[in-house]
């Protein structure tokens, strides 16, 4: 379908890249956004998918790092009830070398209550978060990929008013990639296309 076609996009200037269903909005050009992130939504569906820069935590292990980012995200958006209900071994991505080292990927998926913007407790969303964490450890950088999938809307919250109240359509349901497939297209098609962008090099 029209609205399931995807696309590469530049990120940053065009010094990464990803690519992901054209449905997705880049949010910069609606509102302002941290330097260090890029911010993508469909709000027909209240999905997000948003690509951060950060500085490689080097006290969190490989194993496992993205399960502590997830972890962080949650006390970050002051949400309830996190759990963790997957997570991945460490793979290499041999397409993401710099000085002939390649990056280190891990994924998790959690489930977490969380409100939108200034919203309170009473107005939160159930929502499925995928977190991969691409560790390009030659140039101490972190790079957090999450995508966020609603699966109950609250009548309270102000998604109800895009997307309607109750349980979440399934994607297939409305011609549309699942979110976790949105993920992990995002994920695997992730690339670097000038290193110069981490400043260390």
């Amino acid at each position: 379908m029209p609205e399931d076609f995807h696309l590469e996009r530049p990120l940053f200037g065009g010094a990464l890249a990803s690519t992901f269903p054209q449905r997705f909005q880049d949010v910069s050009n609606i509102r302002e956004v941290p330097d260090h992130q890029e911010v993508f939504v469909d709000p027909s569906r209240d999905e997000s998918l948003i690509l951060e820069i950060l500085e490689l935590k080097e006290e969190v292990g490989d194993d496992g790092s993205a399960s502590w980012f997830l972890q962080d995200l949650s006390s970050e958006q002051e949400a309830e009830g996190c759990v963790v209900i997957e997570q991945s071994g460490v793979t290499e991505a041999p397409g993401l070398c710099y000085k002939n080292t390649p990056a280190v990927i891990t994924t998790a998926v959690g489930q977490m209550a969380i409100s939108k913007g200034r919203q309170g407790r009473e107005a939160q969303n159930f929502v499925r978060v995928y977190v991969a964490n691409v560790r390009l450890k030659e140039v101490n950088t972190d790079i957090l990929i999450s995508a966020y999938e609603p699966i109950h809307i609250n009548p309270l919250s102000d998604s109800a008013t895009a997307v309607g109240a109750g349980v979440a359509t399934p994607a297939e349901l409305s011609g549309c990639m699942p979110m976790v497939e949105v993920f992990k297209l995002a994920v695997s098609m992730f690339k670097v296309n000038n290193w110069g962008l981490f400043g260390s090099v």
